[in-house]
This record gives C-alpha cells, sequence and structure tokens, in this order.
C-alpha cells in the first residue's frame, strides 16, 4: 500500500509514470549487508552452460544460484548468447598467482595506510581492502590487450595489471620513478603498455571514457579491416552508478554496438552513504534499463572470473555492451581521511570473518587440497617483503624535476586525427 504523501509526490507527473505500478522499498534502519540474499529474485534467471576441462587443470564449481540475470525486452539483445559455465578450470601455477596478487593487494593497502599516516603519503588515498577477489578476477579473465580503466581507488588494478609494487607506492609519494612520474598520485596510476588507463578522480567521469576507449577499437578494426579482438572494462564505484554520464555513455554504447563491459563495484556505502539510502534501486545489474546484467557475488573470485569472462566474451561475440554489478564490501573508509562513523565496528567484522574476499579463495582451494599451508605461509612472508622494500624504494626516490610541470599537457609528436569518415585522416607536424 503506497502511503498518501508518496502519492501526492507523483501527482504532478501522473500522466507520465504508472503510480499503481511503482514500489516503494522501505529503507531499513540499519545497514543491511547480505550480498544478495535478500534481493528481489523476480527477475529472469539463466541456466549455466559447462564450461570443458582442459588437462591439468583443477575444476571449480561456479554456484548458480548466487547469479541475478536482466534482459532487456527487445529483440537485440540475444540472452542465449550469455553464456556462463557451470565451472571453471584453473592451473595450479594460475591460482598461485590469483592467491598471490590478492595477498600483494592486501598488504600494499595496510602498508598505504600506514605510511599515510605517516605523512609520507599526501593528498587522497582510497583504500581498496576487503574488494580484492573483484580486481583479479577481472584480471584474471582479461589479457593485457585489454583496456580497463577505472575511478580514483585504483591501487589493486594496477597492480593487477603489471605495475610492481614499488613503481606504485613511488608514485603514492609522488616520486619521479612512480607509475606516472609522481604526478599522479594514488588516484592516478597509468600503466598504458598493460592498458590499463587509471585512475580517474571525478566520479563516474572514466565511463565515457572507456566507451570512448572502445569506440576507438572498432574504429581503428574496420579502418584495418582486421577482427575485433579486445574490449574495455569501464568500472564504477556504486555511488558513480548515479551520475547522468553514465547513462548517456551506456546510451551510445548500444547506439554504437560496442562492446563494453560496465562494471559497478558496489561497496555498499557512496562514500558515507549507505546504498540503501542514496539509490531507490538496488538491484544495480538492472541500471542499464535495456543493456543485459548480471549481479555477482564479487567476494568470491571465482564467480567474478566466470561473470567476467562470459561477459568479454558476450560483448566481441555480439557486439554490445553488458552490465555487471559486483556485490563487494570496502573495509576501510571512503578515503583515508573517512572514520567511517556511519556503519558498526561489528558491521565491518562480521564480513572479515565470514566473506572475506582472500579467506573465501583460500578455503576453496583448501578443500581441494591443492597446496599446503607451507605455501600460504611462504607467501605471506614474500609479499610482505616486497611490499617492505617498495616503502624504502620509494623514500629514495627524487621528486620530479622542475622542467616536467608543463610536460605530459600537450601532445609533442606527429600525429593523425580522423575526419568525418574513417577514409578522412589529417596528419599534425
Amino acid at each position: 500500500m503506497i502511503s498518501s504523501a508518496k502519492q501526492r509526490l507523483f501527482l504532478h507527473s501522473n500522466q507520465l509514470l504508472n503510480v499503481s505500478s511503482i514500489q516503494f522499498r522501505r529503507q531499513p534502519t540499519k545497514q543491511m549487508v547480505d550480498f544478495g540474499q535478500n534481493q528481489d529474485k523476480t527477475t529472469q534467471t539463466k541456466t549455466l552452460d559447462p564450461m570443458p576441462s582442459q588437462e591439468g587443470q583443477v575444476m571449480f564449481e561456479i554456484e548458480k544460484d548466487k547469479y541475478m540475470f536482466h534482459f532487456p525486452p527487445s529483440t537485440l539483445f540475444n540472452q542465449n548468447a550469455l553464456k556462463i559455465p557451470e565451472s571453471v578450470g584453473f592451473l595450479p601455477e594460475n591460482l598461485k598467482d590469483m592467491y598471490k596478487q590478492m595477498v600483494t593487494i592486501r598488504r600494499f593497502e595496510m602498508a598505504s595506510d600506514a605510511e599515510y599516516k605517516k605523512k609520507k603519503i599526501r593528498g587522497f588515498c582510497h583504500l581498496y581492502d576487503g574488494q580484492e577477489a573483484v580486481a583479479v578476477g577481472i584480471s584474471a579473465a582479461t589479457t593485457f590487450n585489454d583496456q580497463i580503466i577505472t575511478a580514483y581507488r585504483c591501487h589493486a588494478y594496477a597492480l593487477a595489471r603489471g605495475d610492481p609494487c614499488k613503481k606504485v607506492m613511488a608514485e603514492e609519494f609522488g616520486r619521479y620513478c612512480g607509475s606516472s612520474k609522481g604526478k599522479g598520485g594514488s588516484m592516478h596510476l597509468y600503466n598504458v603498455k598493460n592498458n590499463f588507463y587509471g585512475g580517474n578522480g571525478i566520479v563516474g567521469a572514466q565511463v565515457p571514457v572507456g566507451v570512448g576507449l572502445n569506440f576507438g577499437n572498432v574504429y581503428n578494426a574496420r579502418l584495418k579491416g582486421e577482427k575485433l579482438d579486445r574490449i574495455c572494462f569501464a568500472l564504477m564505484g556504486d555511488g558513480a552508478a548515479q551520475q547522468g554520464q553514465v547513462y548517456e555513455a551506456m546510451n551510445l554504447a548500444a547506439l554504437f554496438r560496442l562492446p563494453v563491459v560496465f562494471v559497478v563495484e558496489d561497496n555498499r556505502y557512496s562514500m558515507g552513504t549507505s546504498t540503501n539510502r542514496s539509490a531507490f534501486d538496488t538491484g544495480f545489474y538492472r541500471r542499464g534499463n535495456f543493456i543485459p546484467g548480471i549481479q555477482v557475488d564479487g567476494q568470491n573470485v571465482f564467480q567474478v572470473y566466470a561473470a567476467a569472462k562470459a561477459a568479454k566474451e558476450y560483448a566481441l561475440k555480439e557486439s554490445l555492451p553488458i552490465l555487471l554489478h559486483m556485490q563487494t564490501y570496502r573495509y576501510h573508509g571512503h578515503s583515508m581521511s573517512d572514520a567511517g562513523l556511519y556503519r558498526s565496528g561489528e558491521e565491518v567484522s562480521l564480513i572479515r570473518a565470514k566473506n572475506d574476499p582472500i579467506k573465501v579463495f583460500k578455503d576453496k582451494l583448501d578443500a581441494k587440497k591443492l597446496f599446503p599451508q607451507e605455501f600460504f605461509d611462504k607467501v605471506d612472508e614474500d609479499v610482505k617483503k616486497e611490499v617492505k622494500e617498495s616503502v624504502k624504494f620509494a623514500e629514495k626516490c627524487d621528486l620530479p624535476p622542475e622542467a616536467e610541470i608543463a610536460r605530459d599537457i600537450y601532445q609533442d609528436k606527429e600525429y593523425t586525427v580522423r575526419g568525418r569518415s574513417i577514409h578522412e585522416v589529417y596528419h599534425v607536424k
């Protein structure tokens, strides 16, 4: 039953909105952290297809009931083309790499926290601990030929895309030997060699840039008469999912048939506001409207990997965008200046105890009896040493020279500009 106050809210637009069909979601008095267990399950579901096993691979079952699907009522989108496997296979060495990556991200963020409090890292600093499965799962499902662009919580993606700890830490310290020559800091990490495009400080601004990257991929492939073999993952937080430019970008991606994978990393808080208070519809996988969407357990690296891999294959095959909603959680505040007073310590402790992404991953590896405890102990020891050395490296690096202040602003080499068609090209000297 809709209250009279809420009915009056929509009287002025009653001809445009069918008020009786609007479902008003009652806001809870406490922030709920259920990772999808209490979500509306009326959205269309889909069966999963098996993935063939390869020699030497260890297979992990995918939990079908944790996915939610949204398919728009349009013949343009072929939902049968979206195939998530019932199981995924990894070679033991790949599993070791993934586990080390997750531990490295966790230890790196712990060190960043400590160095920020010592005032060796200045400015804004947004930590990623608690969300490691998302970055590592997506990175495992892609290659360095694919492009990734994200927001300012970007340390994990820089590391997962091949940037060494010492360069990322040096960039946080503002040193010349850092990933962006010390001129970007924590929020602006780049590794163009491995197609990581940051690291963007304006909320949601990276999403249309990601669509532009994909437009360039499609344009250049057609210009050269080649088959498109790469896509862009455009990532955003749940707060950015409210931005108008995000939906303009989605519209263009669908209109131009661009194979973009949009990803909402829903860590349950838009800065200090819970998604239950900031979003009328917290099912971000439905936000694409005319774009298919999948809700994913972002604390399980295998669930993330399977969804990301399926989304990439779907986007390339159909030449259409798709939206992934990763349900995850951050342990630190929005940034280092955020004390996190809007949530209880018990809430954070509950997630750490029951749904920590590294623990979830290790438990699944232990269940297969793949690696002895000595392996995990050695990884932790080696990573601690590597991160500690990265701090020492950053401390010894020089600050950027004065001559750098005017560099990397304008193009200083010859380049080409496309004209009104793919055949019209101008050379600029």
